[in-house]
């Protein structure tokens, strides 16, 4: 989950590079409980990509790619971490073990570069750049992200047990998701612009309403940036609290999701 502020972590999350490469921890956990993308998104890629040829960079455990695999696709992965790496195979995705910028393509090119919950942690112009080397003419480049808003009561809770399990972390803030989505994305658009070699970025968003148990929640929330390195003891009081605003709602709740996208094509 992205993060506002001042720190550099926050606005520089690229450079932190264990938290980026912290999600390996779980993958059986961070694939079942991560929600997949919406087919919208998905026939849209296919649709404005001129082939079937795609690369994911920070494929994680596969959850896009094999979205897009049944949607008639060939998908290479990228990601730094060889555990999320191994899970995918495991699925039936290929995939590279590297960071997208010290990828090498070795002469390969691809109709579409893709990310998914993973574009925060590439370079926000080395990334655009190399994407745009990759690409075929018309290819297309597509980041995209959930971005979820739970009522205030469950907000309100992570994030005051965050900062008490671990003062000073950037993931303690209180803000709305749509506001901190809304700036990463600029910045995404920003970055594309910045590289050179591709149209006006588009804005892409999916919308929809979303219940969640109890459960469900405290399964995603150990998946999530400000959580994947905390201790069990720590993680365990965070989900505690958590549980217990979800506890005083009913034990479920119905939030705005939404899932938002930057485009843009290789010129």
């Amino acid at each position: 989950m992205p993060t506002s502020g001042s720190n550099p972590q926050r606005n520089q999350p690229h450079k932190a590079r264990q938290v980026a490469e912290s999600f390996g921890a779980d993958p059986e956990r961070y694939d079942r409980a991560r929600p997949a993308y919406p087919g919208e998104l998905i026939n849209r890629i296919v649709a404005e990509s001129p082939g079937r040829d795609v690369l994911d960079v920070g494929c994680g455990t596969g959850i896009e790619a094999r979205q897009l695999q049944r949607a008639g696709c060939t998908v290479l992965g990228v990601d730094p971490d060889e555990r999320m790496a191994a899970f995918a195979r495991r699925t039936g995705v290929e995939v590279e073990v590297a960071t997208f910028e010290d990828w090498q393509p070795a002469g390969r090119t691809f109709d579409a570069v893709v990310a998914g919950q993973a574009w925060h942690w590439v370079d926000p112009v080395t990334g655009p750049a190399k994407a745009a080397a990759v690409l075929r003419p018309g290819g297309l480049l597509a980041v995209f992200a959930h971005a979820f808003d739970p009522p205030a009561p469950v907000a309100d809770a992570l994030a005051v047990a965050q900062r008490r399990v671990l003062p000073g972390s950037p993931f303690g803030d209180r803000a709305p998701a749509a506001d901190l989505y809304e700036q990463m994305f600029a910045g995404f658009a920003g970055g594309i612009r910045q590289a050179g070699g591709f149209t006006e970025p588009e804005r892409w968003r999916f919308g929809r309403q979303r219940t969640c148990t109890r459960q469900e929640w405290l399964d995603l929330l150990p998946t999530t940036g400000g959580l994947t390195r905390l201790p069990p003891d720590r993680l365990a009081q965070v989900l505690e609290e958590v549980g217990a605003a979800i506890d005083a709602l009913g034990g479920s709740f119905t939030m705005t999701a939404a899932t938002l996208a930057v485009a843009a094509k290789r010129t």
